[in-house]
């Protein structure tokens, strides 16, 4: 295949692997984790929304990541995959911006939507005769919306300060989407300043979430402790397991990209890590919260049991109030 013509403008992604040597397989194995999570995203999205069981604040939240995690993974893979087969890999200026304010909008909302969610743990185990006023429908589409926002927030301050900078240099992009501090080291100017700047603002945009989410279980931590009954103890833990697991994950890697000092970094590192959480955590994220969790799983089997005997109802099917239904006060 021939490479298309590069403009004066364009980049191009050296990729995950610079020279693979079996690209194919590197496709494959690629391809087969972005079908799994887009599918395992939208099939969480759909459960929630068809089985009233699943109408709490909780799974309202949980559908709002998978929607993001859906995003986020079609930002890069897509390109990436397209590079494989490609021997022309190409950008083009707006496309590598438009990458790097949706990178930044998405990875942002879902910092603050998982502190958020940190924070219903916390109200569900430690106060749940107050739950459905402190978790009602207006509370949670506004913990939505300022997430959405906050992440939006950091692609509108980055993006524009970032292309901005003059790049006369090489336009090999040592990575396999735009990623800032890849895209930096092409500068032709100095542009450490910048760096300390955007390096602050990330660990200061970290320190939201992460307060949220360690004072939310340290509390649910010492209300669990306070507990006398080991069922109690169980159902709190079952509750919050899930989250802790898919909080250690995606924290993890934002913590090496965001606060490890530079001398810690190299493009490879870079590279690896990026694509544990741009290709890998959309899909675990969904597969954690089935797998570990019995509601998603009971609900799955009802809806597939409705599909497959659309006739057969029962009175121990009838389904509960939803939350929609119960905040209506239906």
């Amino acid at each position: 295949m021939e490479a298309a013509p590069l403009n004066s403008t364009d980049f191009i992604l050296l990729g995950l692997i610079i020279h693979p040597t079996l690209p194919g397989l590197i496709f494959s194995v690629v391809f087969s984790i972005f079908v799994v999570a887009v599918t395992a995203n939208v099939a969480m999205v759909l459960l929630i929304r068809m089985d009233p069981r699943l109408h709490t604040p909780m799974y309202f939240l949980l559908s709002q990541l998978s929607i993001m995690d859906t995003v986020y993974i079609c930002v890069t893979v897509p390109k990436m995959l397209q590079d494989l087969l490609s021997e022309g890999r190409t950008i083009s200026f707006l496309g590598c911006a438009l990458q790097i304010f949706l990178y930044l909008t998405l990875i942002g909302g879902e910092f603050f939507l998982l502190g958020l969610m940190a924070y219903d743990r916390y109200v569900a185990v430690c106060s749940p005769l107050r739950y459905p006023v402190l978790m009602s429908r207006r509370v949670c589409l506004c913990m939505v919306l300022g997430s959405w926002l906050g992440g939006s927030l950091d692609g509108f301050m980055l993006t524009p300060v970032t292309m901005s900078f003059p790049y006369c240099a090489s336009r090999e992009i040592n990575h396999f989407f735009c990623e800032i501090p890849a895209v930096l080291r092409l500068s032709c100017i100095d542009t450490s300043l910048y760096e300390t700047l955007m390096y602050m603002c990330c660990v200061l945009m970290l320190l939201v979430p992460i307060s949220i989410i360690t004072v939310s279980y340290t509390r649910i931590l010492v209300t669990v402790h306070r507990m006398t009954s080991a069922d109690g103890r169980r159902k709190a833990w079952t509750t919050c397991s899930s989250h802790v697991l898919v909080v250690s994950i995606f924290y993890g890697a934002a913590f090496y990209t965001n606060v490890l000092p530079h001398s810690y970094h190299t493009p490879e590192k870079d590279k690896v890590v990026s694509a544990f959480y741009t290709i890998l955590t959309p899909m675990l994220n969904p597969l954690i919260y089935s797998l570990r969790n019995r509601d998603v799983a009971a609900a799955l089997r009802r809806v597939l049991g409705r599909c497959t005997y659309p006739q057969r109802v029962t009175a121990g099917d009838a389904p509960r109030r939803s939350w929609r239904q119960q905040q209506l006060g239906q």
